[in-house]
């Protein structure tokens, strides 16, 4: 085991930035923007995870989708915080199921109903192009598929987005397509 020491900091006047400091914009590669879980693992749940763990979990992770597997690790669907939001478990217990018996199970979105954009495609596409197709769908996320390798390759999050064009946009409130679409068309008129 090495020996490492704690030095001082009370002397130090800057934080290191990288030497180019890229802009990113509308124009850029989409792939800058792209959670590609061959570098990342990604967040999953097992389908028996209780719904208020799930909650807590994301809350935890700073993430707003997980996968959720089987106990052999198969890809099953995704589940999000507005799944899990309180309004939808109330309207589960109004049909009698007790909120320590809700699962992800209970609130996920089956991959029999989603849909990806091939990671091919988004290899020569840019984050406008992204912005643009999932701003006519209306959603937060979209997942990435590769077909040759017969796996989701990752994901893109309307949050990421709005990180990494550094846009005025509360991501605390689940910021959707529409609402990083208008934050692009207004920043790229300033």
């Amino acid at each position: 085991m090495k020996n490492l020491t704690l030095h001082a900091v009370s002397k130090i006047k800057d934080v290191a930035y990288p030497d180019s400091d890229q802009k990113i914009t509308a124009d850029s590669s989409a792939l800058l923007v792209f959670t590609d879980f061959s570098l990342y693992h990604p967040f999953d749940l097992k389908i028996d995870t209780s719904a208020r763990e799930a909650i807590h979990l994301m809350q935890v992770a700073h993430v707003r989708l997980k996968f959720v597997v089987d106990d052999e690790g198969q890809f099953l669907g995704v589940v999000s915080t507005d799944d899990l939001n309180e309004q939808a478990i109330i309207k589960k217990q109004t049909f009698g199921t007790e909120v320590e018996d809700m699962t992800v199970m209970d609130f996920m979105r089956p991959k029999s109903t989603l849909q990806a954009i091939e990671y091919a495609a988004l290899q020569d596409a840019t984050i406008g192009d992204v912005m643009y197709l999932l701003q006519t769908q209306g959603v937060q996320h979209c997942l990435v598929l590769d077909s040759e390798q017969n796996h989701i390759r990752g994901v893109i999050s309307s949050s990421d987005i709005a990180r990494k064009l550094r846009l005025d946009v509360n991501v605390m409130k689940s910021p959707d397509f529409i609402q990083v679409f208008k934050a692009v068309t207004h920043h790229s008129l300033s």
